[in-house]
């Protein structure tokens, strides 16, 4: 059976910037805090665009996870020892549509 996923954009709202690796281990640092090791090994996370000028990531994750991977982000209170908050913007289930509904809000 096809494994069905969602890709989330988010927004990193912090004075401070953060390379890829600093924000991929506070999404993966506050997921296995919240749902531990077998809950991340089902997650299916995957990190598919940063751009660390406008604060902005696309991740990829499975359907069934969505909700868990929000309340995760959402915990997120700081990187690196660095005050910060990840919201999520938009959820798709292309990166093509993803992409669409960005540039049609005019936040990108």
């Amino acid at each position: 059976m096809k494994v069905k996923r969602r890709y989330l954009a988010l927004k990193i709202d912090s004075t401070e910037k953060f390379d890829s690796r600093e924000f991929m281990d506070a999404v993966w640092s506050a997921f296995l805090r919240l749902y531990g090791e077998y809950g991340a090994s089902r997650v299916g996370l995957a990190l598919i665009d940063y751009d660390a000028e406008k604060k902005f990531a696309i991740i990829r994750v499975t359907h069934t996870e969505t909700t868990k991977v929000r309340a995760a982000v959402a915990s997120i209170t700081e990187i690196m020892a660095k005050p910060a908050a990840v919201h999520v913007l938009k959820v798709s289930g292309t990166l093509r549509a993803l992409r669409k509904k960005i540039n049609a809000s005019g936040r990108f």
